[in-house]
């Protein structure tokens, strides 16, 4: 549980009337009764708790990925959301099937793994191979090819917790690139100890990249990764494993962005939000990223709500299939994608662009792009932000999150409302992703901190392209 943030919030009402800030005295005051609002409420929790509770898991092309998105589209008219539009595109549709493995020798016993999110199949019967153990994927990099031959390669390399997660974004590589450095060296299957920070028997899912030369991927459990470290130690016999996994691209399907907006008096001036509508199948996407979509989308129904329209207009959107890797040439991101491609002629309209995508811990920094720093709109936000507990990170956002890449890439710059990730990947992508993990008063805060951020953005001038540093 966090502190108690209503009980200083408060304070700002006196920063509002600051002289020096570009901000009127006025919006500023908007922005503080927005965020007072949003503590006092509990609207993102309660539009979690219905997603997860109606629809479970939501695989990337899954039935209910597809109902979900209904679901939204109708949220988002009763939220009073204007133009309201599910936009689909074609998917192919992975099945993640069931995996096993076990160990046959020298000690036999059963290991705990799913496959990777975009692994092929073993053939029928599974693949047996003598286990190389390697303690770092650089390791695995060094491996000359053909050192494999007939060998399931296994990188038991950890992953360090971080507030940032920068520990999960060292080890993601092993997840992306492994099977197909594994299939390079000639290795039957690829091993990786979960990319997640903590010590439960349960796997930690995940896509990797899909392409040729692909083997089949799992991966472990973090105290099955440290029970082969033992085994490793105690015998001076190789580890030989079995490993079996019906995963696949089976059919055809389709994914979809849901989209609504509130329109500002200025409607040819965007400034996009949301988060992705897809999970992972192990758990019910609570923290990925129902939560994400929650956050955004309560905080936009604040504004809706005011009495007055925003200057700019504010897009929530609810991208699909982010997590599932596609085959080439497209890849993952697939809603985000077809979203930038789709409006690629008015991205000078996009003002700017953020996403909420790790988790429901509470916002403890603000970024904004290179050149902000310093500014009057910067001293406004964190006049409104500060008594949330968050402070300015000096360092300029680079991008706003993974759905926002498409766009970021197009000239649109990003801002970041960072949250709290120090425990995050203790359950995201296993089956532990699930409401429980949810601190609704945390979450309360994300509300906040958007909902009065996104008013002072869209009642400013600002334009983060003029801003930015000369090359």
């Amino acid at each position: 549980m966090i502190r108690s943030f209503a009980a200083v919030a408060l304070s700002a009402l006196t920063l509002a009337a600051t002289p020096a800030l570009s901000q009127s005295p006025e919006v500023v005051a908007q922005a503080v009764q927005l965020r007072d609002r949003a503590l006092a409420d509990n609207a993102g929790y309660e539009i979690v708790s219905d997603l997860t509770t109606r629809f479970g898991p939501r695989l990337a092309g899954s039935p209910s990925e597809q109902a979900s998105a209904a679901w939204g589209a109708e949220l988002f008219r009763e939220l009073g959301f204007a133009n309201v539009e599910i936009e689909s595109f074609p998917l192919a549709y992975w099945e993640r099937g069931t995996a096993s493995a076990e160990i046959l020798a020298p000690f036999p016993q059963p290991l705990v793994v799913v496959a990777l999110g975009g692994s092929p199949a073993t053939p029928r019967g599974g693949v047996e191979g003598e286990v190389v153990v390697f303690e770092t994927f650089q390791q695995l990099l060094d491996a000359p090819e053909g050192s494999l031959t007939g060998k399931i390669a296994m990188v038991l390399q950890d992953t360090v917790q971080a507030q940032d997660g920068r520990g999960y974004g060292a080890t993601s590589p092993i997840r992306g690139r492994g099977p197909i450095e594994a299939g390079k060296r000639g290795a039957v299957a690829f091993v990786l100890r979960s990319l997640g920070t903590h010590d439960h028997r349960f796997a930690h899912a995940g896509a990797t990249t899909v392409g040729e030369g692909q083997v089949p991927a799992f991966a472990m459990s973090p105290p099955d990764a440290d029970q082969v470290r033992r085994i490793v130690a105690r015998s001076d016999q190789p580890i030989r494993l079995r490993l079996t996994s019906t995963s696949g691209y089976g059919r055809e399907s389709k994914s979809q962005n849901v989209i609504g907006e509130v329109v500002g008096t200025n409607p040819d001036e965007v400034i996009v939000i949301g988060g992705h509508l897809d999970s992972w199948d192990l758990g019910t996407g609570a923290i990925d990223d129902g939560a994400g979509v929650a956050i955004t989308a309560a905080a936009l129904a604040l504004i809706a709500d005011m009495p007055v329209k925003p200057r700019r207009t504010i897009r929530v959107v609810w991208w699909g299939a982010e997590e599932v890797s596609q085959p080439p040439p497209a890849q993952g991101l697939a809603g985000a994608r077809f979203y930038a491609e789709r409006r690629r002629d008015a991205m000078p309209n996009h003002v700017a662009i953020s996403e909420s995508d790790f988790g429901a811990g509470p916002i403890y920094s603000l970024a904004l792009p290179a050149g902000a720093g310093s500014t009057d709109f910067q001293k406004a936000a964190m006049a409104v932000l500060a008594p949330l507990g968050i402070i300015w990170d000096g360092a300029p956002a680079t991008g706003g999150g993974p759905d926002t890449g498409p766009t970021v890439a197009m000239g649109v710059p990003a801002f970041r409302l960072n949250q709290d990730g120090t425990d995050y990947f203790d359950w995201h992508h296993t089956a532990d992703d699930v409401l429980d993990r949810i601190d609704p008063e945390a979450m309360d805060q994300n509300v906040a901190a958007w909902a009065a951020f996104l008013w002072l953005l869209a009642n400013s001038d600002v334009d983060f392209r003029a801003l930015r540093p000369a090359q």
